[in-house]
């Protein structure tokens, strides 16, 4: 074997070895929730829930049409479209729309405890939106200190 083969195969394999390493390591799941927060008179958007933060869904743009019409996707985009068509395709046994499924497919993933506690954050945290907008003075103050620690909880078990 010459020396630049056997280069080529120590390239081969030290790119073998990253790709791996980045399979390996699992990133969360995007959130589609983003949070506008004010930090020292400046607005700030993030996926991390804030004191006084109001919630803002959002949708990601999915792939770029170039000028000659074609659509590109990634592979990230061609994996969400293949689920949401899955989750069409149960959906009369499931009874789940895609988004749903999505929320049920990702916290599977997580223990029996989480998964309840997700539960319950779920039916506590709407009502208390619904608070925060309308109650005034220490009520909102109190309202806001709870819904940040719910929220916070909310991203922290990764429901």
């Amino acid at each position: 074997m010459s020396i630049r083969s056997i280069r080529l195969l120590s390239r081969v394999a030290v790119l073998a070895f990253f790709s791996s390493l980045a399979e390996a390591q699992s990133l969360p799941a995007p959130s589609r929730t983003v949070f506008k927060c004010e930090e020292g008179g400046r607005i700030v958007y993030s996926d991390s829930p804030c004191l006084g933060a109001k919630k803002i869904d959002v949708e990601p743009t999915r792939g770029v049409s170039s000028l000659s019409g074609k659509e590109r996707v990634g592979n990230d985009v061609q994996r969400e479209v293949f689920e949401e068509r899955l989750a069409e395709a149960v959906r009369p046994l499931s009874g789940m729309n895609p988004k749903q499924y999505e929320v049920f497919s990702r916290r599977m993933k997580l223990t029996s405890a989480a998964q309840r506690e997700c539960q319950h954050l779920d039916r506590q945290i709407p009502p208390l939106e619904q608070t925060e907008a309308q109650a005034s003075g220490q009520d909102f103050a109190a309202a806001q200190r709870r819904l940040f620690g719910l929220r916070s909880r909310f991203r922290e078990l990764g429901c």
